[in-house]
């Protein structure tokens, strides 16, 4: 896919809508005219949904303009040894959580990547999906961010009864929190798949001998944040079928039954979430799950 250069979204932007949370740090907004695809020039660390970055030279951010407004669409932590994504990290906000463009399904090379960590678009085979970390439907504000989820480091190898059925029902659970400003003034996420030696079923390779982990399991790390009060939730499923025939059939007992703290879930995954709350309200949240909140 050749770059189209910045896709523009014309839209109003309220200051409000992007700056409810007076801990976020939404470095990419002082940065105007940067590039679409790009390696961070600013401490894109201190966005409040980005995790404890353990290794700055795999940092990978993807923006858009909007309005001459810088928007991050995603960043994520590459890790060069596994070919795949440590996580993808991302918001909803009063930009990001429009619907102005619909699924572009054109899958590619990331472009921040050298060549030799790209791993080619070609499906990875049965029976796996290229399944999204980033979905698509999360981000539909702008035709140039749906595109750039479709670029493979935000892809995962991912059966398909898993991505097709049981990994859609949760997206959509995310999209409609996210969508919702009732519900939430930013609702800021962090997904991913575990690559850890333990915690992968094993290797997807390519013709070229590339081998990209599949993960053991898949998780979500959700932050809300509605009138400067904060309630965090995570997910942690396993990888493998579930027995299910469409995303209607996972129930909403179903998802439950995936919830774990922040703690918990920082303890398996061995990444530290919301880093950049202060310590006092980070201590709170990822201590314990008010599931009423969420909708459980």
């Amino acid at each position: 896919m050749k770059t189209k250069g910045f896709a523009i979204l014309l839209c109003t932007i309220m200051v409000a809508a992007c700056s409810e949370d007076p801990y976020d740090k939404d470095t990419m907004r002082d940065e105007p005219n940067q590039p679409q695809s790009m390696r961070p020039s600013g401490p894109i660390e201190k966005r409040i949904e980005v995790p404890k970055v353990g290794n700055r030279k795999n940092l990978i951010v993807h923006s858009t303009v909007c309005d001459e407004d810088t928007i991050m669409t995603y960043c994520l932590e590459f890790e060069p040894q596994k070919y795949h994504s440590k996580w993808v990290a991302f918001r909803f906000d009063g930009i990001t959580r429009q619907k102005s463009t619909g699924r572009q399904d054109f899958f590619d090379d990331d472009p921040s990547l050298p060549s030799n960590y790209q791993i080619g678009s070609k499906a990875f085979g049965t029976p796996y999906d290229r399944g999204h970390i980033c979905a698509s439907a999360d981000r539909l504000y702008n035709e140039e961010a749906n595109l750039q989820t479709f670029y493979m480091s935000n892809i995962s190898p991912q059966l398909s009864s898993f991505n097709q059925h049981y990994w859609t029902r949760y997206e959509s659970f995310v999209q409609n929190l996210g969508r919702n400003k009732n519900f939430a003034d930013t609702l800021y996420v962090t997904k991913g798949g575990t690559i850890s030696d333990d915690k992968i079923i094993g290797y997807v390779t390519r013709q070229n001998g590339t081998k990209i982990a599949v993960p053991k399991y898949y998780f979500m790390a959700l932050l809300a944040v509605k009138n400067r009060k904060y309630n965090a939730i995570g997910f942690l499923m396993e990888h493998k079928d579930y027995g299910v025939k469409s995303a209607d059939d996972v129930s909403i007992n179903d998802v439950k039954t995936h919830v774990v703290s922040i703690d918990a879930l920082e303890k398996f995954t061995d990444i530290d979430f919301f880093f950049n709350l202060p310590d006092e309200i980070e201590n709170e949240v990822e201590a314990k799950v008010n599931e009423n909140f969420w909708g459980l």
